[in-house]
């Protein structure tokens, strides 16, 4: 006897333009596939390269070893979030693949999936379209911000938000730019 198919629930994203969004990615299986600073800067490479090409302003941001926020902005009255995604996950996968299947290829199964289908897929991503969130109030959003921002110091990572490289903490408190570009030019002020 076989087990069923596993049903995903489906993700409904509410696209509103000008309305700020809580982002969230999970690596494959909870691994910690973002721990280097080179799969850090794939994404943060990825993520820079959205944003402009979307027309996206990044209010925010956390890489964890293995999941990442962060909190954009949309500029144009017809935004895509699903397209963002797609742009960034895609290119942060091709990049990943590559580099494991030339440099590390006894890792490749870690990144293996196979699909429900009997396809093979390598992901860097855990499938589907992650946690997604509409911001609606000033205090939602900076909420979101200071949770985000609080995340490496709840699991132990750093003893102050600002020491945690991979974060827009550091930028906030200390006005230092970090490894992504913050716009702050649409971002409510804090209530």
């Amino acid at each position: 006897m076989t087990d069923p198919p596993q049903k995903y629930k489906t993700l409904h994203r509410y696209e509103s333009p000008r309305v700020a969004r809580a982002l969230n990615f999970a690596c494959f299986h909870n691994q910690k596939f973002l721990s280097s600073s080179r799969a850090c800067q794939w994404f943060a490479d990825a993520v820079t390269r959205a944003l402009i090409s979307h027309e996206v302003d990044l209010w925010a941001y956390c890489f964890m070893p293995t999941h990442a926020h962060i909190v954009v902005f949309p500029c144009s009255d017809q935004p895509s979030m699903s397209d963002f995604l797609e742009s960034i996950k895609k290119s942060v996968v091709k990049r990943a693949v590559n580099y494991v299947k030339a440099n590390a290829p006894s890792f490749l199964p870690r990144m293996r999936d196979e699909q429900p289908n009997g396809k093979v897929a390598y992901r860097f991503w855990q499938r589907g379209g992650g946690y997604d969130r509409n911001l609606r109030s000033p205090y939602t959003t900076w909420k979101m911000i200071d949770y985000i921002h609080r995340n490496p110091v709840v699991e132990g990572l750093c003893k102050h938000a600002t020491d945690w490289h991979w974060s827009s903490a550091a930028t906030y408190k200390l006005k230092v730019p970090g490894p992504l570009p913050i716009n702050t030019r649409h971002l409510p002020p804090r209530p």
